[in-house]
């Protein structure tokens, strides 16, 4: 099953711009001396939950907590994913005030209504300086088993091992840099898969062989492929996920500006596979250097059956 209809979503309490991750993403830009941040946060926020839930997508909204302050947790999906036969993950972080998102009442969220019969533990690797954050350095074709990844100081090849021989994934990887030659920090902002469709700038892998490995292995995986251009990988295009909603009906989520970057045909491609969703986060994007995809952690673990009954 490549798409969920179940996202779980952290309603922001000090969004504020990450000095601790700036080094690495350059996606991410200081707010104004007089900005109120936090509240344009809480509203892009909030509307982006209503139209998720307007169309037929299952939003679990986590309250964050002030303290500790952790101004990046409204990115959920570096910490942690979950996976259909029960198994949760949790990976090594390489922000210091992201590893104390795990502290904030999530993962017991999680454990009390859904089923985890097995968690794979990868944080240990931190004290290693070995980096994993979760789906955010790994883009997944969960139907395939492929697991797609860009080495970075946050996506290390030690963890990714370990990842992808506990889930029985099979790797792909490459190195991918932004147009200035910087390593993009992290692989969800320059490509997508979906259940049909992927797109991905394939100009950021400066190596013929591995641009063209990566092309082939979307391929023939059954992907059609949609190239993005730096321009539209800096509006975060690549940083869409697809869902779909309660009646099954598929949706791609994204930005506005990922949504506005697109040409017409590219709009048409997107539409002949799935309904597109743009949301409005300003804001959060250019603040925090996160996009749509980022905001949202999926959630396949099967419920309890309590959870079940009183949903009935």
């Amino acid at each position: 099953m490549q798409t969920t209809d179940s996202v779980l979503m952290i309603r922001p309490t000090r969004f504020a711009f990450n000095q601790d991750t700036a080094d690495n993403n350059h996606f991410q830009r200081p707010s104004g001396a007089a900005e109120d941040v936090q509240a344009k946060a809480l509203q892009e926020f909030d509307g982006y939950v209503a139209t998720l839930r307007e169309h037929g997508v299952r939003v679990l909204v986590h309250e964050d907590s002030a303290a500790p302050h952790t101004p990046d947790s409204i990115f959920p999906n570096n910490c942690w994913s979950s996976h259909p036969d029960g198994t949760l993950v949790l990976y090594p972080m390489q922000g210091r005030n992201r590893r104390l998102e795990r502290y904030k009442g999530v993962l017991a969220h999680l454990h009390a209504q859904y089923q985890v019969t097995r968690t794979l533990d990868l944080t240990p690797l931190e004290q290693q300086e070995s980096f994993l954050e979760g789906t955010g350095s790994m883009v997944l074709d969960r139907q395939q088993r492929i697991c797609y990844a860009g080495y970075s100081t946050r996506t290390h090849a030690r963890a990714l091992d370990q990842l992808v021989q506990h889930l029985g994934y099979e790797l792909c990887a490459f190195h991918a840099r932004d147009r200035h030659g910087a390593p993009i920090y992290h692989t969800n902002v320059m490509m997508s898969v979906g259940r049909r469709l992927a797109l991905a700038c394939l100009l950021a892998l400066d190596d013929a062989d591995e641009r063209a490995a990566l092309r082939q292995r979307l391929e023939s995986s059954g992907k059609q492929l949609l190239p993005l251009t730096w321009a539209q990988l800096e509006s975060f295009a690549g940083n869409m996920l697809e869902v779909h909603n309660s009646a099954g009906e598929p949706l791609l989520v994204m930005s506005r500006s990922a949504w506005r970057s697109l040409d017409a045909e590219q709009r048409r491609l997107i539409e002949q596979h799935v309904q597109p969703l743009p949301v409005n986060i300003d804001t959060i994007e250019r603040i925090g250097g996160g996009s749509a995809r980022c905001m949202l952690a999926e959630i396949y673990l099967p419920e309890r059956q309590s959870q079940l009954e009183h949903s009935r």
